[in-house]
């Protein structure tokens, strides 16, 4: 399935499902993303294959310019978003709010969680705009010290019986 996504980015900007064909791709920009907490290969390898992941990727062109994956976890009823990053020079324009809404679209979840660094703002406000709560901080999450919130949303799914 592939969406459009309204930007005020001037090329048209497509969402699809992420597969193994994208590591190359997708290495690149973790590491533009994260520095130094970006995920080894051998995670984004899994990120791209294991079986329960939502993995949608942001196209410009031949170019992939965004990334999120989710790992449904159903026995403890929740969805967890392992990563969400769009290129910097594409940030601001709406694409990491229609990666998140194509992944949230995906998860048949009552909650879902993530993990933010305390000291990113605009990531925050995004989620934030998304309905996602601060439940929990951990200390000392990332590579250089740095904290992370856990933030969380609950959905009220309708369930037919």
């Amino acid at each position: 399935m592939q969406l459009d996504v309204p930007t005020d980015y001037t090329d048209a900007v497509t969402i699809e499902t992420a597969t193994l064909r994208d590591l190359k791709a997708l290495r690149r920009i973790e590491k533009i993303c994260f520095q130094d907490d970006a995920w080894p290969l051998l995670d984004l390898m899994g990120v791209l294959t294991f079986p329960n992941i939502v993995r949608l990727k942001a196209v410009s062109g031949d170019d992939l310019i965004g990334f999120i994956a989710a790992d449904i976890r159903r026995a403890q009823n929740v969805a967890w978003i392992a990563t969400l990053c769009v290129l910097p020079e594409f940030r601001r324009q709406g694409i990491g709010a229609g990666l998140l809404a194509g992944c949230e679209s995906r998860l048949d979840m009552p909650h879902i969680r993530l993990t933010v660094r305390e000291s990113n703002r605009a990531a925050i406000r995004l989620y934030e705009k998304f309905g996602y709560r601060q439940v929990d901080r951990w200390t000392k999450y990332y590579r250089d010290g740095g904290a992370a919130l856990v933030l969380q949303k609950d959905l009220h799914l309708n369930r037919s019986s």
